[in-house]
């Protein structure tokens, strides 16, 4: 049973929220990933650019990538604006010419890829599970699980030459327990998690970590559907024990530990940022 939050409370914890300064843009002290090169897809803003955010302060060089050119060149500067080593393309992840085309950018730009984060998605359709057209099924599973499964095969050649690297899928708390409107998509995500698992095995012994993450509700635009009313967005609180919505940044800081040395012996597992929704037991 969710327990229900008043307004007093929801108030007090996004009020705690920000005296922490989670959404701060100051520098981050850590530099775990100084010398690594990671690709992020579907990081012109939200998640995905948060992540990309927080792997080039920690020193990563970065290629973020997007569906439209424009939002490449416009985040691209955004970043590099707050002195991080950044690049971008324009790559549809459903089309094999631009897959390709974003890791041998990112090989020739900074030399090599140590890092990839799949975290492009599609929900073309509301609804229950059942209630999903044929077309809105077959796209959700072409980007959010093939799309994953593709980018992961085809960065390999890179990777290993690099005698190791770091796989990331970006999966959902709804992977766990599905949400009624997001029917298809929750069982995509649960897909990745699968994925996860199985990928992590056959590339253990080469000293390539492949692990997930499976966000809450974040305050993105992709999350609209949970917080486009008053009523949707109470609901959606009332769910979280922690009384609030998730800060993209806040995904990005798992992201980064994830791909750090400090995630060494991490690999085949699904890191749940959800502020206390129910997963798993």
């Amino acid at each position: 049973m969710f327990r229900t939050l008043s307004s007093s409370s929801i108030v007090k914890n996004m009020r705690v929220a920000m005296e922490r300064n989670l959404c701060s843009s100051s520098e981050v002290a850590a530099k775990r990933l100084t010398g690594k090169v990671a690709v992020v897809t579907a990081s012109t803003e939200g998640i995905g650019f948060a992540i990309a955010q927080r792997l080039g302060q920690e020193g990563a060089k970065v290629v973020i990538s997007s569906r439209k050119q424009q939002n490449v060149d416009r985040a691209v500067d955004d970043l590099r604006k707050a002195g991080l080593e950044v690049t971008g393309i324009k790559c549809h992840v459903a089309s094999s010419d631009d897959r390709k085309a974003l890791f041998d950018h990112a090989a020739q730009q900074f030399g090599g890829i140590d890092i990839l984060v799949s975290n492009a998605a599609v929900n073309p359709e509301v609804g229950g599970v059942l209630d999903c057209s044929e077309s809105a099924w077959d796209k959700i599973f072409d980007v959010n699980v093939k799309c994953s499964y593709l980018l992961a095969k085809e960065v390999l050649p890179f990777i290993r030459k690099r005698k190791g690297g770091s796989i990331v899928f970006i999966s959902s708390i709804a992977g766990f327990q599905p949400f009624s409107l997001l029917g298809a998509y929750s069982v995509s995500k649960t897909a990745l998690l699968g994925l996860t698992k199985a990928a992590s095995q056959e590339l253990a012994a080469e000293n390539i970590r492949v692990n997930c993450i499976a966000p809450g509700v974040v305050q993105t635009k992709f999350a609209g559907a949970l917080q486009e009313s008053d009523a949707a967005r109470e609901e959606s609180l009332s769910r979280i024990p922690m009384g609030r919505i998730a800060q993209p940044k806040e995904i990005g800081g798992v992201c980064a530990f994830l791909v750090s040395d400090d995630a060494s012996y991490i690999t085949g597992e699904t890191i749940v940022a959800s502020g206390g929704m129910s997963s798993r037991l």
